[in-house]
């Protein structure tokens, strides 16, 4: 038995695979895992790692916020935010760490504090998820292209 998995943003669909074996999801409640046939839920997303899996391929995803869908033969993520670890340029994430940590730690408005600490929440999450994937050193999954909605294999 499979389940189908979506993951979209307010600007596009960012995953598609329509037979993955588990779905971990970052909840605000907690972590939450999915199988196919799983009781019907609807709850909210926190800031964490999303994990698809089918077979030993996995696929990892930044999640910054949303709402899950779980239906017992798909699960729908609408995020608020939502990045691929395969598509986390480290690079910038560390400037945006940087910079985030120096705007917290030079003060800024009070109206831009908020601004700065999720900024530096961001930025860690997606680096302690694009850690974890190249410890595992696993197999990735298919990403949607932004322009015809096409999967790519990787």
């Amino acid at each position: 038995m499979s389940i189908a998995v979506e993951i979209v943003t307010q600007e596009q669909i960012i995953f598609s695979e329509p037979e993955a074996d588990m779905v971990v999801i970052p909840a605000s409640e907690g972590v939450m895992g999915v199988l196919p046939h799983h009781a019907p839920v609807l709850t909210t997303l926190g800031f964490g790692e999303l994990i698809v899996r089918k077979g030993r391929a996995e696929e990892s995803f930044a999640i910054y916020g949303g709402v899950v869908d779980v239906r017992p033969d798909k699960v729908v993520v609408l995020a608020d935010l939502a990045e691929s670890s395969y598509a986390i340029d480290m690079e910038a994430i560390e400037a945006a760490r940087a910079s985030a940590e120096r705007m917290k730690r030079e003060g800024v408005p009070p109206e831009h504090n908020r601004e700065a600490a999720l900024a530096l929440r961001r930025a860690e999450l997606a680096m302690r998820i694009q850690r974890k994937v190249q410890a595992r050193g696993s197999s990735i999954l298919r990403i949607v292209e932004d322009n015809n909605n096409s999967g790519a294999k990787a």
